[in-house]
């Protein structure tokens, strides 16, 4: 069955790997500990809240990028700690996790337009 140029059983594995992800604790990307991240399941069902979920995904993405912002100014400031290579590292990682970002909400989005035209 096609929807929208994604059929059924590829939208049921990005469910799956949504959920499977959502199981697991979530590392850090900066310093690799192992965070939940403000994630809260719901009382009585076990499940995660998709608005606690979101909230904190998003927290994550802006941490990673004042971290990033943070190494960059050390290393402009002159700290003999901070190389070229982590900082160019952390602003990619910035980069890649707030493009991720932003392709969840286009798809958000897509999802959401599609179910409003659809016809009740």
């Amino acid at each position: 069955m096609q929807i929208g140029g994604i059929d059924s059983s590829r939208i049921e594995s990005m469910l799956a790997q949504l959920k499977a992800s959502a199981q697991r604790p979530q590392t850090d990307a900066i310093s690799g500990l192992a965070s939940t991240a403000g994630i809260q399941k719901t009382p009585n069902t076990g499940k995660v809240d998709f608005s606690e979920a979101l909230k904190a995904s998003l927290n994550q993405v802006n941490k990673i990028q004042i971290d990033a912002e943070k190494l960059g100014k050390n290393f402009a400031m002159g700290d003999d700690s901070v190389s070229l290579s982590d900082v160019m590292i952390a602003g990619q990682k910035a980069n890649i996790s707030f493009q991720a970002t932003i392709q969840v909400r286009n798809k958000l989005v897509s999802a959401y337009q599609d179910i409003m035209n659809m016809q009740v």
